[in-house]
């Protein structure tokens, strides 16, 4: 029986989560033999950075017909409400990338056939919304570095994206690419004592500046320990309120901005701490550090949970909202004296779950179900 082509759609200006697991869905896809091309923004100049593994991505085009020759339309981000009108008598899979913590969220999965949820997190917090029509099959995601720039030497990357619509931002934008042409370079360079980091869009959702308002008591009172902090802000405001909220620790932290090469990123802290949980979906990055062999540091809560193993990819600590970071200094300690040490080689093991043929196993399962589901209602 013929498979039905895949039309897959992510038309995001900006690259994050969503567009690296476009392209390892993408190649996933081909793996297992599903007909698929992906439809991105025009504006967009980062896919090419990105593997899809010989699957045609093409821009958008207004006035044509996206889904020219696919049967089944695939949605990873939001779209215009023209463009998804247009989608109607078509069978929709959207892939849901974020978590539901409020009444918001994108069009698209209230237009969905079908929603697949990137975690069981996801899946639990559609259904707390009213969404109903979720496939039971988390797909997690791949343990993917090949990505982005050859590995080289650190060098300090815009710290944020600007926003178009705000001349402070445009201002500051101009200035800072001004003086990263006159300047030298700002290269990054390893200090003794404890590297944590993030490695990480600086977005809102990811709730940074209210971790830290939790954590940097405790990283005031441990001398040693100092953050990098490897991402670009989401506008200006995201950067201000990050540094604002790390302003007392001074010097020991730094900032690199954008890094086309993350696994040099990753391989430069001891760990990665992660953003607090609810808003999360699956925490790619933190898979992605563990496999570029950096241990993480997350809350115990899904999705962290979900995909961490304590002991082993890491150590997960009690939400610091809640007991005021002591379990957060217990691991702290622990790492500093030696006594809590992530097991290395269990943690290779652990993780195989993410490896792109496991993937691409579970995705051509759950496929079979949309393809039957989409031949239903034909």
């Amino acid at each position: 029986m013929r498979r039905p082509a895949i039309v897959q759609f992510n038309l995001s200006p900006t690259l994050g989560g969503a567009e690296v697991y476009t392209a390892f869905f993408s190649r996933a896809l081909a793996a297992r033999g599903w007909p698929t091309r992906v439809v991105v923004s025009p504006a967009a100049r980062f896919w090419t950075d990105l593997d899809f593994g010989g699957v045609e991505h093409s821009p958008f085009r207004y006035g044509a017909d996206a889904l020219e020759h696919g049967d089944i339309a695939l949605v990873h981000a939001s779209l215009p409400d023209p463009m998804l009108a247009r989608l109607a008598g078509h069978f929709v899979v959207g892939l849901a990338h974020q978590a539901l913590y409020d009444d918001t969220r994108p069009a698209y999965y209230d237009r969905a056939d079908l929603l697949l949820a990137v975690s069981r997190h996801v899946a639990v917090t559609l259904h707390h919304r009213g969404l109903h029509r979720v496939h039971p099959t988390p797909l997690y995601g791949v343990a993917d570095l090949e990505r982005g720039g050859a590995a080289r030497a650190i060098v300090a990357g815009a710290l944020f994206d600007a926003d178009a619509r705000k001349l402070r931002d445009r201002v500051l934008t101009a200035f800072s690419r001004v003086r990263r042409t006159i300047a030298p370079a700002r290269r990054f360079e390893r200090r003794s004592g404890l590297t944590l980091g993030i490695v990480s869009r600086i977005a809102p959702l990811k709730q940074f500046p209210a971790l830290f308002e939790c954590l940097v008591p405790i990283l005031a009172t441990h001398a040693g320990v100092n953050l990098e902090i490897f991402g670009t802000a989401v506008g200006h405001k995201s950067l201000a309120a990050l540094q604002e909220v790390l302003s007392p620790l001074g010097p020991r932290v730094r900032y690199w901005g954008h890094q086309r090469n993350v696994a040099s990123a990753f391989r430069a802290l001891d760990y990665l701490l992660t953003g607090l949980p609810e808003r999360e979906a699956l925490g790619l990055n933190a898979i992605e550090s563990c496999l570029a062999g950096t241990p993480v540091l997350a809350i115990a809560a899904p999705p962290f949970s979900e995909t961490m193993k304590e002991g082993v990819t890491g150590f997960l600590y009690h939400d610091p909202r809640k007991d005021g970071g002591a379990d957060f200094e217990r691991v702290l300690t622990g790492i500093e004296n030696g006594s809590l040490r992530p097991d290395r080689d269990a943690a290779r093991a652990h993780m195989d779950a993410f490896s792109l043929s496991n993937f691409a196993d579970r995705l051509d399962l759950v496929m079979k179900d949309i393809a039957a589901a989409a031949r239903r209602v034909q």
